[in-house]
């Protein structure tokens, strides 16, 4: 296999890991090891680094779609959605202690924790030098990650780079400039270090290839729009040295056979049981819209919790082919067969066809797709004034989502790609975990909110009117969580919260 998924084998008690990892599964370990006895062997190392690759699950199973998708334009709370903190977040009332806030901060803060405990000591392990490097390695992959979704989310941080447990992350607010450096050198230090691809036993790890585009991602964050394209470049231009490509069918990505090929960069893995499925399923799947609720399809439950706003879905053509692969109306029983149309589109995306427990659905949720490398390549591109280079790439997404030459782009100016790049984002990477990331690095969040909000209210609920009005210009970040204010008083909060 070419692809790197991240087939996560952190489960205590089942045997999902290759055996040189094995041992690490009883030792259950969480934000501190015991330093003195544990980094000791080749096995410490991997247990070490494995708990730091556990932590992506509690960020990626559902918050990161949940806080880039509810707070835009994307995602809407269904009627099996009563939960007080995510209404907030849909109607841009959240404060301080909202939970879903709080948690990504406790949650990346975690999995630094155990990346700088692994960084830390793994050196002074002997054992492979070649092995040990790319442990090192693939840990400051995964400690730039955490920190890039927090300086995304909160701006100013506490950059720390000893903590062993989340109660250590206090202190003052690093300046965000500050933050990103050590983003950088992390990933320049993990591309130097790992390979291209690795031998099937250790399938999931992070790659040179994922390094490289996260770093290249993170450029066109700070709008440093040459470097992003010449790191982008580095894959995008030798994408068959990495085994990057697309899917000819956009679902493919989704599909068991296939979510684990060319467009996987990195991802986190689901599988049936004894592995653990994705909560999407059971979260986006059809209830209230359905005549006879979820029982008619032959479900064991399903709570129509998470719900595609108007906006986004009617931005899809009929014949863009992503229409049909991120939302349905229809379902089929199967029970017997019979077709059961909800009054809604349902997101499908994470459904698995067939799988009568919800809770069991193995769709993997990626964190990086190889499309997302070439709309970024396009943006950065476009940005540098090579607008006529940027329209192959931009058209190469295109064509594959209708199946057709027809639909592309063509004597754009760069304003005009711009819009169209930012559109393709939109409808590429649908509840992916990106929007509202987007939106922010884009200085179009305030705006778009307020043209959101308008369009739902004239069709779909006349209270989404509520959006506009309480969008402040603070919002472009999240609040700090109010216990870590609490606790840390050299920690300020962000303003207007």
């Amino acid at each position: 296999m070419k692809k790197i998924y991240l087939s996560l084998i952190i489960y205590i008690g089942f045997n999902l890991l290759p055996s040189c990892t094995d041992d690490f599964l009883e030792e259950k370990p969480e934000d501190r090891f015991v330093i003195d006895n544990f980094y000791s062997s080749r096995t410490d190392a991997e247990a070490a680094v494995a708990a730091v690759y556990q932590q992506l699950y509690s960020i990626y199973e559902r918050y990161i779609f949940l806080l880039n998708a509810l707070p835009a334009d994307d995602e809407k709370n269904g009627l099996g959605m009563p939960n007080q903190y995510l209404q907030n977040l849909e109607f841009l009332r959240h404060t301080s202690e909202n939970q879903f806030t709080r948690q990504m901060w406790q949650y990346n803060y975690s999995g630094i924790a155990r990346a700088n405990t692994a960084i830390l000591n793994i050196p002074n392990i002997n054992m492979d030098e070649e092995i040990k490097n790319r442990l090192v390695g693939e840990t400051k992959f995964l400690r730039a990650l955490y920190y890039f979704n927090l300086v995304r989310f909160y701006g100013d941080v506490p950059l720390l780079l000893k903590l062993e447990t989340v109660e250590d992350a206090l202190g003052a607010r690093t300046p965000k400039a500050e933050v990103y450096n050590q983003i950088i050198q992390d990933l320049n230090d993990a591309e130097a270090a790992l390979p291209i691809t690795y031998s099937d036993k250790d399938m999931g790890r992070a790659t040179r290839g994922a390094a490289k585009i996260l770093l290249g991602k993170v450029y066109l964050t700070m709008h440093e729009y040459q470097k992003a394209a010449d790191k982008l470049a580095e894959v995008v231009e030798n994408e068959g040295a990495y085994g990057y490509g697309l899917h000819d069918n956009y679902g493919d990505n989704w599909e068991p056979a296939t979510e684990n090929g060319l467009e996987m960069v990195f991802a986190i893995e689901f599988m049936d049981p004894p592995g653990n499925g994705n909560s999407a399923m059971i979260l986006q799947g059809p209830k209230y819209s359905l005549p006879g609720g979820f029982s008619v399809l032959g479900l064991t439950n399903s709570n129509e919790a998470d719900i595609p706003t108007r906006d986004l879905y009617d931005r899809f053509s009929d014949a863009d082919e992503r229409k049909a692969a991120t939302f349905t109306t229809d379902f089929v029983s199967l029970t017997d067969g019979s077709v059961h149309t909800s009054t809604i589109p349902i997101f499908t995306k994470y459904w698995e066809e067939g799988e009568s427990n919800p809770n069991n659905s193995d769709a993997n949720m990626h964190i990086i797709r190889y499309a997302d490398a070439l709309l970024m390549y396009a943006e950065a591109l476009n940005e540098v004034g090579q607008t006529d280079k940027a329209l192959e790439y931009l058209n190469r997404v295109r064509e594959r989502a209708f199946n057709s030459t027809d639909y592309n782009y063509s004597n754009l100016s760069a304003d005009e790609f711009r819009t169209a790049v930012w559109l393709e984002r939109r409808l590429e990477l649908a509840m992916e975990g990106h929007r509202w990331f987007d939106l922010v690095r884009t200085g179009r969040f305030i705006e778009r909110m307020k043209e959101h909000a308008a369009y739902e209210a004239s069709v779909a609920e006349s209270n989404k009117v509520e959006i506009a009005q309480n969008i402040q210009d603070y919002m472009i970040l999240m609040p700090i969580p109010q216990r870590e204010v609490d606790l840390n008083a050299e920690l300020d909060q962000n303003p207007g919260y």
